[in-house]
């Protein structure tokens, strides 16, 4: 395949928008989510709305933008980002978060960016995601390139040489930030690291030596911080179901509960902090390490950098103190918000929909949830 053919993976051009636009609202289920989501839309007029739309900035622009800040509006106290500062007019950038919410954390940094007069990037998705033919059609519409994970063994360094090529290309050609996650899915109980093999396949792009490649994709750590996951008794049901069965494996139905959970059900306040570039850094790295060295390094900063910047809120510290059974941060929350916590973890764990949990596994998922909010102030406060 020609370096420059990414048709199978990038995002869709403007030249046949419109085309894909009338397949997408042609969809019943389309039509389903966008009613699901806002039962008070009208879906003819909004379709009508969309046939007209034939650029990827229009779409974002006059379409996401919107549906993002209602999003916004209606299932968060507030969405905040520092460091836009770090983020230079004219540069393009490799931005790469913790992961949070399987939709919204690279929508929510779009929004963000958005906001302060700067270009969207684009969005790296998993193509186990793409469970359904309209998802497909609405995220490449979206500015979202692919990254295929059903490749088997044979098929697993092509797709992943091809989609670092893509990587190096955004970057150096077609001068465009994108935004990858720094693993493969969710951190489940949020001790967020940054998988070497991301790193590695990075590497397999542009030219020179390991760290001089990745140099070459402006690598920006941005840190993703929620007041409250709404999937954490969910992500604690999986935990419950893999102690009963070391092969339990989500189904796609699982993948799209989470997505609906995560865009619908209330976060608190959000926060994103986006980080300096890391080329000082890896410039300051001895330049002779071998690619695994290089992978470990630039991790190493990577991880420094999103655990340095989060924004800790109340139920992090009491969750650590009742995990851990002390009171050495009483002086950051309040009786009530460990109350609020505690009610929390009832309501959470009573959702639940295993069957025959036993009150052994709810201690269990309490301890888990408990282990997900105050991870983030174990790293970076240690």
């Amino acid at each position: 395949m020609n370096r420059q053919d990414f048709s199978d993976i990038a995002p869709f051009d403007d030249s046949d928008f419109r085309a894909h636009i009338n397949n997408l609202v042609a969809q019943p289920e389309f039509a389903n989510a966008v009613t699901w989501v806002f039962p008070e839309i009208d879906f003819a007029a909004f379709a009508e709305r969309l046939k007209m739309v034939d650029s990827q900035e229009s779409f974002q622009l006059n379409v996401m933008c919107p549906i993002l800040e209602k999003l916004v509006a209606r299932s968060t106290d507030g969405l905040t980002c520092d460091g836009i500062e770090n983020y230079r007019e004219g540069e393009d950038y490799t931005l790469m978060s913790n992961h949070r919410d399987i939709v919204l954390d690279a929508s929510f940094l779009n929004l963000c960016l958005v906001r302060h007069g700067l270009p969207t990037c684009e969005v790296a998705i998993g193509n186990n995601l793409l469970i359904m033919p309209w998802i497909d059609e609405l995220v490449r519409l979206n500015k979202s390139f692919i990254v295929k994970r059903d490749t088997g063994m044979r098929g697993a360094l092509e797709a992943a040489k091809h989609l670092s090529a893509y990587i190096h290309y955004c970057i150096t050609e077609k001068k465009q930030s994108l935004w990858i996650a720094q693993r493969e899915g969710r951190a489940k109980d949020s001790n967020d690291r940054t998988q070497d093999s991301l790193l590695k396949m990075l590497e397999l792009g542009g030219s020179g030596t390991p760290l001089e490649r990745l140099r070459e994709v402006n690598l920006m750590p941005v840190s993703i911080s929620y007041e409250f996951d709404p999937n954490d008794y969910l992500k604690a049901s999986e935990y419950v179901q893999k102690r009963r069965d070391p092969n339990h494996k989500k189904s796609p139905k699982d993948d799209l509960r989470a997505m609906e959970t995560g865009i619908m059900r209330p976060k608190g306040r959000i926060h994103y902090s986006i980080t300096e570039c890391l080329n000082p850094q890896i410039d300051a790295l001895p330049q002779d390490l071998d690619r695994a060295q290089a992978a470990r390094a630039v991790a190493e900063l990577i991880d420094k950098a999103i655990h340095s910047n989060y924004k800790l809120y109340p139920i992090n510290y009491v969750a650590y103190d009742m995990l851990e059974g002390g009171h050495r941060f009483a002086d950051q929350y309040t009786e009530a918000d460990v109350e609020a916590v505690k009610e929390r973890l009832a309501v959470q764990i009573g959702k639940c929909r295993l069957e025959n949990v036993t009150d052994e596994e709810r201690d269990y998922m309490r301890e888990l949830i408990l282990t997900m909010y105050s991870n983030p102030l174990k790293n970076k406060l240690f």
